[in-house]
């Protein structure tokens, strides 16, 4: 899949995502409880599957339950609604100023999520294997065969 980051609209969590896939900024290790550097999503399951609507990534334990240490304040747009497929946003726990290091891409649109998640990018190419992820078969709101985030690369593209 291919993104664009929507950093001019939502600095920080383009700064966070962009941090914690690079590995430059730190999170806390479940195994160890101490904060490290190093990339986060590489070899991450999608742990979270909501039929038609998202699947989730960057939780380190696959529980959804991982505390990673950051917190990130709501960055909501009047411009930015969950009003197509394919947008990138926070994952929270509900509580205002509550996303983390966890994140979603949606499979449809879902406007009950306006002003409820921080959108900070949307899906360009790639988006039939968001919808492929969201048909596998699950258990509960996890598929039964894990299904994996490979790599992220970041990449500045200038125009």
């Amino acid at each position: 899949m291919t993104a664009v980051l929507y950093d001019k609209y939502v600095p920080l969590a383009v700064q966070s995502f962009v941090g914690l896939a690079q590995g430059t900024k730190p999170w806390i290790d479940p195994k160890t409880g101490k904060f490290v550097k190093r990339p986060l999503y590489n070899g991450l399951t999608f742990h979270r599957v909501i039929r038609e609507e998202m699947i989730q990534t960057g939780d380190p334990t696959g529980t959804s339950a991982h505390n990673c240490g950051t917190h990130l304040r709501d960055e909501f747009l009047p411009g930015l609604k969950f009003d197509r497929p394919g947008r990138l946003a926070i994952a929270n726990t509900g509580a205002q100023d509550s996303g983390a290091c966890q994140f979603f891409i949606t499979d449809q649109a879902v406007p009950q999520w306006d002003n409820h998640y921080t959108i900070f990018g949307q899906v360009v190419s790639g988006q039939d294997v968001e919808t492929r992820i969201n048909r596998k078969q699950l258990r509960g709101e996890k598929p039964v065969e894990p299904v994996y985030l490979k790599s992220v690369t970041i990449k500045r593209v200038l125009k």
